[in-house]
């Protein structure tokens, strides 16, 4: 079990340019990601759902043809097999993600 103050939390160089903090439980993954500015996913999918909540600055998220730019408190769902990515603007964005876990993961 775990607990985190994301105020503090210690994040580490997960990719260029996504910094994260993860907790792997045996079906759930919880992250904590702060992506830096100029940043995009043009898109992929998964076969597991995906949902979160935008902590700080802005993101513009799609799921398929659906688009929306996000801020603080605003939530997201991507369901599974969907196609889905994100990009982030004129400064980093804080994001708390949660998935199931892949079987292979």
């Amino acid at each position: 079990m775990a607990f985190w103050d994301l105020k503090d939390a210690q994040l580490a160089e997960f990719r260029p340019g996504i910094m994260s903090k993860a907790e792997i439980g045996a079906n759930l993954i919880m992250v904590c990601m702060e992506i830096a500015a100029g940043k995009e996913d043009t898109g992929h999918e998964h076969p597991f759902d995906q949902c979160g909540i935008v902590l700080d600055g802005q993101i513009e998220m799609f799921v398929e043809d659906d688009r929306k730019k996000l801020g603080p408190n605003q939530c997201y769902f991507l369901p599974a097999g969907k196609r889905h990515g994100w990009k982030t603007f004129d400064r980093p964005v804080k994001i708390l993600d949660v998935s199931a876990k892949p079987p292979s993961f």
